[in-house]
């Protein structure tokens, strides 16, 4: 995983980010923004709950949506039961996950340069064959952690 962003910087695209769609940057929205920042890697709601007890999950929720909707943040889907919540790639920079079928949680990793860019031609010449327009792309690998074996 890469350095934590820089909050400032990362507070003043978020306000701006959020200007955008008609949104304030309230304390709530802060608040999440800086515990998901913090995070070594997507979290869920309860997740996020425990590591900063101020905020109220039905808040959390909505902030949370207007966040995604926003695109300050993003959503991902695992086997587990609960959503996991991450800053979006613009705001965290290019990457993939490790999604454990077993216990749901997710691991950020990030490919090497070249492997990255190698994904990325054979990706554009499998659109260029379809007639494709991409926007982005990601890759999820599903199986299980070292703790589900």
């Amino acid at each position: 995983m890469s350095a934590p962003p820089n909050l400032d910087h990362l507070h003043d695209e978020i306000s701006e980010l959020l200007g955008r769609h008609d949104h304030r940057y309230t304390s709530g929205r802060r608040r999440l923004i800086e515990v998901l920042a913090a995070a070594e890697r997507p979290l869920t709601l309860p997740e996020v709950l425990e590591r900063d007890s101020a905020l109220s999950q039905s808040s959390a929720y909505r902030n949370l949506d207007v966040l995604e909707s926003s695109g300050a943040i993003r959503r991902l889907t695992g086997s587990g039961d609960h959503a996991h919540f991450e800053l979006a790639e613009a705001m965290l920079g290019h990457h993939h996950h490790l999604i454990c079928m077993g216990c749901g949680v997710i691991e950020d990793v990030r490919l090497g340069d070249g492997l990255e860019e190698a994904v990325d031609e054979a990706l554009a010449q499998a659109a260029a064959a379809a007639g494709f327009t991409p926007l982005h792309h990601s890759l999820d690998l599903h199986g299980h952690c070292a703790e589900c074996g």
